[in-house]
């Protein structure tokens, strides 16, 4: 039996092969992905919106997913962040490197600074973890996160159960994810989220925190102030 499949799988791969040899036929050895333009038929951006409506349609998205959404401006961010981690009963927060002091100035729990030794189970132990963006898509209701210096590496957005995001508006909000792909280096790790991890089993069932932080709350905070204030 083992012979027979054993065969019928290499006579498959070889015909798979024999396909992709023929369709290189015509192509010549010395061309490059990057030398063939590669036509691309969508819209980038689906409407004509304003700054302001675009940041709604991000916001109206997030709840769908069931995201938290909050709004402020630079200078109510510090206040905001430590109420919303006594809300969650945190008595501790992971710090990404990059992050502003000022974000946590006023927060009561003790800062954990991420290190390559942590384990996931030390992670764990974490209440919860306050990063930045990359990007927001307001049409997916998607956040983007990069490994940027205000997010750190992705395991620390993955492992604990609480993650509160801080989005600049309206610098960091995009329409469309094609907007969003133009401003991402695809070279850096990425991790696009949607609303607080979860899944569902056979009969609908939905059970959060399944692979990611079980509650996502996203700040909204204006940013056009921003650069009067000390970071």
């Amino acid at each position: 039996m083992s012979s027979s499949s054993g065969s019928g799988s290499s006579g498959s791969r070889e015909r798979v092969l024999a396909r992709v040899r023929r369709a290189l036929a015509d192509v010549p050895r010395d061309e490059r992905p990057q030398d063939v333009r590669v036509e691309r038929g969508y819209l980038r951006v689906h409407g004509d919106r304003t700054t302001e409506q675009t940041v709604e349609l991000l916001a109206e998205n997030l709840a769908d997913y069931r995201a938290l959404v909050h709004r402020v401006d630079a200078a109510g961010l510090p206040q905001l962040l430590k109420r919303l981690l006594a809300a969650h009963g945190s008595q501790s927060v992971l710090v990404p490197p990059g992050l502003p002091p000022r974000w946590l100035a006023a927060a009561d729990a003790a800062p954990v600074h991420d290190r390559e030794a942590d384990t996931a189970y030390e992670l764990d132990a974490v209440d919860s973890v306050v990063t930045g963006c990359a990007v927001a898509i307001a049409e997916t209701g998607t956040i983007v996160l990069d490994g940027g210096p205000d997010q750190g590496r992705r395991r620390i957005t993955l492992v604990p159960d609480h993650h509160i995001c801080v989005v600049r508006v309206p610098d960091q909000v995009v329409g469309s994810v094609p907007e969003a792909l133009e401003r991402l280096d695809p070279r850096r790790p990425q991790t696009w989220i949607s609303g607080p991890s979860a899944t569902s089993d056979i009969e609908l069932n939905r059970v959060e925190g399944v692979h990611g932080p079980r509650m996502l709350e996203v700040i909204l905070v204006d940013d056009r102030a921003e650069g009067q204030a000390p970071a």
